[in-house]
């Protein structure tokens, strides 16, 4: 109790200019970047819909009456189990004019007597196979190779999708002939499996989903995810489709976005995944993940930095957005410094208070954001006591994973070692410097 009239005691005597002296990095780094403009964004993409029921009424017409054949492909190793389900899923979406290619990168499981037979029974039309694993842009661009529709879509075996999704991600390219890419909304299936699982839901409710609504809306949208994602089969000749991982997504999305195309997210095109369930699995993936922004973003594609004949605003704006992650976390750690120097004594108040300010944030975020769900269907409810701890999740777990994923990258190169690829393809990768 000593502790709690302390803590209140100090709490109100601090006036607005001690206020953001204090709590500076949560005002202008976090509130307005990640409340105040992704709050304003969404709020006009809500306020223009009936807008976009007009235009999506008539696009889809448009594609229904010209039924352009679409190339799915689905490159990965040892997926056998998987891929009948996803077969058998595809077989009950609303548009049919598909061709399914799936891409065998060197399986040692059952996947080719598995292939064999649904080839046979109508459900796959093209199985092809790496004997030698070459990694997963390998298998992409194989697919890609044999492909022959009009639009190629992306995806990953272990994933299932709504009826309608396969309709819903290509009606942007009806919108407009300079849509390059767009991305599906990948939402977490296993939520319910362990805590990691649900926080992850969370995040890819808050950051992920309504982030892409609001950087798609300011045409800064930046990864269009490998487990769906769409492309013009044009767009994807033009950059020599994928280059080798990890990060691969975010990297064909900026070699696309160079080219002129916009880049959109369909938030009506749901995928669903099942995430790490274990926080030492959700490390590995963050890692990868995280090593990719500086591998990408700041190393192979840094001419986007600079003015020369490609040019563009959108992609100057759209890597910065991306390198604020990193400035960001660069600050928190000033942060952290400049609280121990100069308010040493107030520190336990200082983080009692932040985490209180990014909790009650998270809830009214999560709150608001909730009206301008797609799915009425989704577990809204379910997630609201586990608010709380996305500020320990976000706030450190996330940061300090990230922190040292940067580390790794800028001086070890640390993601050509990654198992994720063959370690001959990333020798080649790294010889090419890509």
């Amino acid at each position: 109790m000593h502790f709690l009239d302390d803590f209140y005691a100090y709490v109100t005597s601090i006036d607005l200019w001690k206020f953001v002296r204090i709590f500076w990095f949560f005002v202008f780094f976090e509130f307005l970047r990640f409340f105040v403009l992704d709050f304003l964004t969404v709020s006009l993409w809500w306020l223009t819909r009936r807008f976009r029921k007009d235009r999506t009424r008539r696009a889809r017409q448009e594609l229904f009456e010209q039924q352009p054949l679409i190339s799915i492909i689905v490159p990965g190793k040892n997926e056998g189990q998987h891929i009948f389900r996803l077969a058998l899923s595809l077989k009950e979406q609303t548009y049919t004019n598909y061709e399914l290619i799936i891409i065998d990168d060197g399986s040692d499981d059952q996947t080719p007597a598995i292939c064999a037979s649904l080839k046979r029974n109508g459900f796959i039309n093209l199985y092809l196979r790496n004997d030698v694993r070459g990694g997963k842009a390998s298998a992409a661009n194989l697919g890609l190779r044999y492909a022959r529709g009009k639009f190629v879509v992306h995806l990953d075996a272990d994933c299932s999708y709504d009826r309608d999704a396969l309709e819903n991600i290509i009606i942007p390219f009806f919108y407009d002939i300079r849509v390059g890419a767009v991305g599906g909304n990948v939402t977490v299936r296993n939520y319910k499996h362990s805590l990691c699982a649900t926080l992850q839901a969370v995040e890819y409710f808050d950051t992920i989903s309504v982030g892409r609504i609001a950087t798609s809306e300011l045409g800064i949208y930046r990864v269009i995810s490998g487990a769906f994602g769409a492309f013009r089969r044009e767009a994807l000749t033009r950059v020599g489709g994928w280059d080798i991982g990890p990060g691969l997504d975010g990297d064909i999305t900026v070699k696309v976005r160079k080219l002129g195309y916009k880049i959109r997210f369909e938030p009506n095109a749901i995928c669903k995944t099942s995430v790490p369930v274990t926080f030492r699995k959700l490390i590995r993936q963050r890692l990868r993940w995280d090593k990719s922004l500086i591998r990408f973003r700041l190393r192979k594609h840094r001419d986007v930095f600079y003015p020369n004949e490609t040019f563009r605003w959108s992609n100057f704006i759209s890597f910065v957005e991306i390198t604020y992650n990193l400035v960001l976390n660069i600050k928190w750690y000033v942060y952290i410094a400049d609280m121990v120097v100069n308010f040493a004594s107030y520190i336990p108040f200082i983080l009692m208070t932040n985490i209180l300010l990014y909790t009650c944030s998270n809830v009214v975020k999560y709150l608001m954001f909730s009206l301008f769900r797609t799915k009425r269907n989704e577990p809204i409810g379910y997630f609201l006591p586990y608010l709380p701890v996305m500020v320990i999740y976000f706030g450190y777990y996330l940061r300090i994973i990230r922190s040292v994923a940067y580390i790794q990258e800028l001086l070890f190169k640390a993601s050509y070692k990654d198992p994720w690829n063959p370690q001959k393809t990333s020798r080649h990768a790294k010889a090419l410097k890509i």
